[in-house]
């Protein structure tokens, strides 16, 4: 296989049936971190007429949360050849990161300032043919590493994830993206990109491990703690209307689905002890989601269920209200690896109490002694210098090859993000952490003796 397009797996669906089985731990070969032998970054080329673009940008101005669609072509070029769909779907996406794509009112050729942004591109949402798919994918997401001057930390980390036989985790990797509005000169480079696995019914149909795709799956987001029915619950209906629990299925599902959801935060939250510890067993696989949890707790990620109620989603395998496979899906860790917030320090943080009581879930599951060996274990593996999963010598070589492969594609059009820095975000409460120097200050040295410190107590 060529290419970092290849580990996101996306342009190679077979490679996405996974087994419903345990996934052993991936240990790269002494001296290989786990790149293809070339590292090739796909490219992606947008084009759009004026009159469409100047429609999403007063749809940006109007609420510039929109998750409308405007109608483009998009070609994917890579070594097997081009794929070109005229017609595809086109949006902005993200949520503090969302951003407008050009400063003014509306678009002028050849005077535009460009501004990175999230897209998402649905080669489907016009058409649902075969024309209208890339190698049968029907969706992809762009982000820009927002933030990352390493451009490297949602890329680590689902990478770990899968290293470490998460299977449900999505897949990403890089590509270069260009875009083009009917009337300027030329394309506009956008530069490295994200490209990252929709989770959608695919993404359920490509893993055998959840047993049906024809199950009830939830995106959640801010507020999502599982631990309350005073909320927001509601249907991703296409329109701009967003909920704390949003459900990604039929309207004719929906109700049953709410009911479903409801029904567990019930028996998560009111049930005793003893008939939690035999009932989660019943419906969720302990081991998968504590080894999960264990991945998210050692790169840092504070804006997640536990700590910020926010990124993830959530999957019951059928529709019945009582008999169900629960599912924990890990979603959006841009702000990993030493960027910090949320709590004092992601590095120091004690992995046994990262999150707050009030969101129960992996809380409770850390008060029985046999759920609190797996992940205890779990924190152990991915920081052993023999598994070359999180240790800093393995992370480090991984980053640095990932690096070099992208370091000539950085500089854009844009003028923004135009080199590789290695530094957290900003706005984060801690500055100091580093992923490329070692010493005190770097982050998978801090957190490794973080995890040693609190495992061996």
């Amino acid at each position: 296989m060529k290419g970092l397009s290849r580990i996101l797996l996306l342009i190679l669906p077979a490679l996405l049936i996974l087994s419903c089985e345990p996934q052993e731990i991936v240990v790269p070969p002494e001296g290989d971190q786990g790149l293809p032998e070339t590292a090739e970054i796909p490219e992606i080329h947008i084009s759009v007429s004026l009159a469409e673009w100047n429609r999403l940008l007063a749809l940006y101005d109007n609420y510039y949360k929109t998750k409308q669609y405007i109608k483009c072509d998009a070609t994917y070029i890579d070594s097997e050849g081009s794929v070109t769909v005229r017609g595809a779907g086109l949006r902005l996406r993200g949520n503090t990161s969302r951003r407008r794509p050009e400063s003014g009112s509306t678009h002028q050729a050849g005077k535009t300032d460009w501004h990175h942004c999230h897209f998402g591109l649905n080669f489907q949402e016009y058409t649902k043919d075969a024309a209208h798919q890339v190698r049968d994918i029907r969706k992809i997401n762009l982000k820009w590493f927002k933030d990352d001057g390493n451009y490297v930390r949602e890329v680590f980390c689902y990478d770990l994830f899968r290293r470490y036989g998460i299977w449900t985790a999505p897949h990403s990797s890089y590509c270069r993206l260009w875009l083009k509005v009917e009337g300027d000169p030329k394309e506009t480079y956008f530069g490295v990109y994200e490209l990252l696995e929709p989770v959608d019914k695919r993404f359920l149909k490509a893993r055998e491990g959840f047993g049906s795709p024809g199950g009830n799956l939830w995106k959640c987001r801010g507020g999502a703690g599982l631990n309350t029915l005073n909320t927001s619950f509601g249907r991703d209906d296409g329109s701009d209307a967003e909920y704390v629990y949003e459900y990604k299925g039929s309207a004719e599902k929906y109700e049953g689905a709410r009911a479903q959801l409801q029904d567990f935060i019930l028996k998560l939250t009111g049930k005793g002890e003893d008939s939690f510890y035999k009932w989660i067993q019943e419906v969720c696989d302990v081991p998968l989601l504590l080894r999960t949890y264990a991945v998210n707790v050692t790169v840092g990620m504070w804006d997640d269920y536990w700590r910020n109620s926010n990124n993830y989603y959530i999957y019951f395998n059928t529709t019945d209200k009582f008999a169900y496979k629960f599912f924990f899906i890990p979603f959006d860790y841009d702000n990993t690896l030493g960027t910090s917030l949320e709590m004092e320090d992601a590095g120091t943080q004690d992995p046994f109490h990262w999150g707050r009581e009030e969101n129960p879930l992996i809380g409770r599951l850390l008060r029985f002694e046999d759920f609190r060996q797996i992940y205890k274990e779990a924190l152990l593996e991915l920081v052993d210098p023999d598994k070359a999963l999180f240790y800093y010598t393995a992370s480090m070589q991984r980053i640095r090859d990932w690096q070099d492969s992208i370091r000539e594609y950085i500089p854009n059009d844009t003028g923004e993000d135009c080199e590789i820095r290695d530094e957290p975000a900003y706005w984060g409460n801690q500055h100091r952490y580093r992923l490329l120097t070692t010493g005190p200050d770097n982050f998978f040295q801090v957190k490794t003796q973080t995890i040693l410190k609190y495992c061996n107590q």
